[in-house]
């Protein structure tokens, strides 16, 4: 009798273990932009820049400035394209 509650409560450990491994496992993106930015960053601020994760609901752009601010764009914007190829033209 004693071993079938043993293995019971061994049984519901490794249930509660795995559903606080899986809520935790990191399946959400960190970095997602949910509203762009309204105006035109001016090129010589931006120092680099990356895109958002795939599984974020929008894509977009963050701009990462000389103070460290980062700054979500729309990509397909002109101008945003325009930085973008300015600093991977300048990282060569």
């Amino acid at each position: 009798m004693r071993t079938a509650y043993i293995l019971l409560l061994c049984v519901l450990g490794a249930a509660m273990l795995s559903t606080v491994t899986c809520s935790t496992s990191g399946t959400e993106p960190d970095n997602c932009c949910f509203s762009f930015y309204p105006r035109r960053i001016k090129k010589d601020l931006v120092v680099r820049y990356y895109m958002t994760d795939n599984r974020c609901t929008k894509s977009g752009v963050v701009f990462v400035t000389q103070k460290s601010r980062k700054i979500c764009a729309d990509p397909s914007l002109s101008w945003v394209e325009g930085i973008m190829k300015n600093i991977d033209e300048n990282s060569f």
